[in-house]
């Protein structure tokens, strides 16, 4: 039984397994990340890759997913939003540290390829696009079987790209990205304003927020939506228009054989489902003519990163 190591480092945690070659995560581990601290984040990988390898001596490569964009190279993060990383060489420490050989993979990229190999993308044999939804968006994407990283390493940013000429300002610098408008802060922003201008039909997910707009949550919009709120209802078919508009200009860029929605936004299913596979096909006014790609709910939920980062370190 072949075994890697996977470990999914975010702004809160850290996240490790040992994954087989057939996507069965047989240990676990997790501890919190110093998120302000560098050297601190470094260390707790260390420390949860050496754990699991001591668990594990017959574990032969270590693979880590971060929230950043990575280089060309695959060894250097070069920004990280919300850690305090900047140009650390987070795969050579790592490496020397542990003493396996290491890869390091953008967080989004990890997750794409976790469900190409092992969750809703698993049945193509040669393409697919992912888009992330949580509080931003992020998107991997497998060209010919294998992670399509660009020139530079930083390919797949697709919370940025336009939606909306002139539109909310994104913290790219950039204004009117796909991220102002189908991210689970559009959801938010899309809730509250309803909420402002339609209180009646608002009254349920009022009541959640303690009958202040500023206070609803996500987690509040979903319940609402779920038990029929018409505000919480339109803030998702909001998001789920712009989110099928972006698919329908990536199947004519990319072709891929299937799209893959993941993130905590997914969490609320048909909600968001539903409005995007509408406005996706009503968008493709050619659908007739050619197939196109399906779109699928993500199927490997907070274990992607580590069951990505795994299979990709298997890779090396």
């Amino acid at each position: 039984m072949a075994l890697t190591i996977g470990i999914d480092v975010g702004g809160t945690k850290v996240a490790g397994g040992v994954v087989d070659e057939k996507g069965t995560v047989v240990a676990q581990t997790r501890r919190e990340t110093p998120a302000d601290d560098p050297a601190g984040t470094r260390d707790t990988i260390v420390a949860v890759a050496t754990e699991l390898a001591a668990q594990y001596p017959e574990a032969n490569a270590v693979g880590i997913g971060a929230a950043a964009w990575i280089d060309a190279a695959g060894s250097t993060v070069l920004f990280a939003p919300n850690l305090a990383w900047r140009d650390e060489p987070v795969r050579d420490i790592v490496a020397k540290a542990v003493g396996l050989p290491t890869v390091l993979e953008n967080d989004a990229n990890v997750a794409a390829w976790a469900e190409f190999r092992f969750g809703a993308g698993r049945q193509a044999d040669d393409s697919m696009v992912m888009i992330t939804v949580g509080t931003g968006i992020g998107g991997g994407i497998v060209i010919n079987g294998g992670l399509w990283r660009g020139a530079n390493g930083i390919a797949g940013e697709l919370g940025h790209i336009q939606s909306v000429n002139n539109g909310h300002p994104c913290g790219c610098g950039r204004l009117g990205c796909l991220e102002q408008y189908a991210s689970g802060k559009a959801l938010v922003r899309f809730a509250r304003a309803g909420a402002r201008q339609e209180p009646d039909r608002a009254a349920l997910l009022l009541e959640l927020a303690g009958g202040d707009p500023l206070e609803i949550t996500g987690r509040q919009i979903t319940e609402a939506a779920r038990s029929g709120d018409g505000v919480a209802r339109d803030a998702f078919a909001q998001i789920g228009y712009w989110l099928g508009v972006a698919l329908t200009d990536l199947a004519q860029a990319f072709d891929p054989q299937v799209f893959v929605l993941g993130g905590g936004v997914i969490d609320a299913g048909d909600l968001l489902m539903g409005p995007v596979e509408a406005t996706y096909r009503k968008e493709l006014t050619n659908r007739g003519r050619f197939p196109v790609a399906e779109i699928r709910a993500a199927e490997t939920g907070n274990t992607a990163g580590v069951l990505g980062a795994a299979d990709l370190a298997r890779r090396i």
